[in-house]
């Protein structure tokens, strides 16, 4: 029997693991109270996919709902912040902004066990592999347009306009990343990566100063976005535990990852790599970058080896915490022990763009 494929790995919803059930009952007097027009009875499922924080959907007899919660059980410091997800969706979405309708957060940890919010639940289509398999030809250079207009307009989002002016600290993003990711590495690490070490000292010696500030979200990849059912538009942006106030570049660096990704089965997007993105009808990384800067005013994008090391690095951290999180027994996905294979050869591709960039063995 073959193998399942990444899009049906993690797509749709699954029994409650028992390690992340609670008492239904009691979410369910609860909502009751703070939702208006919330019905019973209140099914509730888990969604495969979402990796660090639990992600439900709840079922009640005239809509549907999404629950985020904080994982049960030991947790790294600043990890997992759920309440920073409700804030930004909040404020984003009186703007229009594709992002799910935030309907409460919980910071009651009686209700369920962990601090959660509430949101609506786009109905739409997630997809878990970069190449869109199961989508015409035709259709794929317009998802992929649609993802790089979506990005570009939410880097230039004026964040102090709607209240979101204290989300960050307003400068010295990367060198804060940095120093995060290598002491949450180091808190979850499981076995020695030399490139890890050698990342941790020379990443910090060579930051790009020019910064432009702006909102980051900080994880954007094509399965944190679910698209319409039926068109090339993106109804809602997922996902936004990692985002921040910070440097545009390092986000777009990040996304532009799906065509430097090594193979690797624990990264549920796929990769680009090595494929024939025009047989695909896919935009090439050249492209892609020159409608980026297009919408954003830029001529170029400078120091891109130099972000992509990060990113790897960075990536590799995130995935290292993931790890512990197995090793502890708090990780959410099923599928999370595969990260463990990744983390190396992350490193090892996060240094080969470091050397690309100027540093040395």
């Amino acid at each position: 029997m073959p193998e399942a494929t990444r899009q049906q790995r993690y797509s749709g919803t699954k029994d409650v693991a028992d390690t992340l059930s609670f008492d239904v009952a009691r979410l369910e007097a609860y909502l009751a109270g703070h939702i208006d027009g919330f019905t019973r009875p209140l099914e509730v499922r888990q969604f495969k996919g979402g990796q660090s924080n639990p992600t439900y959907q709840l079922i009640t007899p005239n809509r549907k709902y999404v629950l985020r919660r904080k994982p049960p059980g030991k947790l790294l410091p600043s990890a997992h912040a759920v309440d920073r997800e409700f804030r930004i969706i909040s404020a984003l979405h009186p703007t229009g902004f594709p992002v799910a309708r935030p309907y409460l957060l919980c910071e009651d940890d009686g209700v369920i066990g962990t601090m959660f919010y509430v949101m609506e639940c786009v109905e739409g289509r997630i997809f878990w592999d970069g190449a869109l398999p199961d989508v015409a030809r035709a259709e794929r250079r317009a998802i992929y347009d649609a993802m790089n207009e979506t990005l570009a307009r939410l880097h230039g989002i004026d964040y102090p306009a709607i209240g979101l002016g204290d989300y960050g600290k307003a400068g010295n993003y990367i060198a804060r990343q940095i120093a995060r990711w290598s002491k949450q590495y180091q808190a979850s690490e499981t076995e020695t990566i030399a490139e890890m070490d050698k990342l941790i000292a020379w990443l910090p010696g060579r930051v790009p100063q020019d910064e432009r500030i702006s909102i980051v979200h900080g994880d954007f990849r094509i399965d944190n976005l679910i698209l319409h059912p039926s068109e090339p538009r993106v109804l809602a942006v997922l996902d936004w535990e990692l985002s921040t106030i910070g440097d545009p570049l390092a986000d777009f660096a990040y996304h532009l990852m799906q065509w430097q990704m090594p193979v690797l089965d624990a990264l549920s997007a796929g990769s680009l790599l090595d494929q024939d993105l025009s047989a695909l009808g896919i935009p090439d990384a050249d492209e892609y970058i020159a409608a980026y800067c297009r919408r954003t005013g830029r001529e170029s994008l400078p120091e891109m080896n130099y972000y992509a090391a990060y990113n790897f690095f960075r990536l590799a951290g995130i995935l290292q915490g993931i790890v512990g999180r197995v090793r502890d027994g708090t990780a959410a996905n099923a599928n999370a022990a595969r990260n463990a294979a990744a983390v190396r050869p992350l490193a090892e591709r996060a240094w080969h763009f470091a050397k690309r960039a100027g540093a040395q063995d």
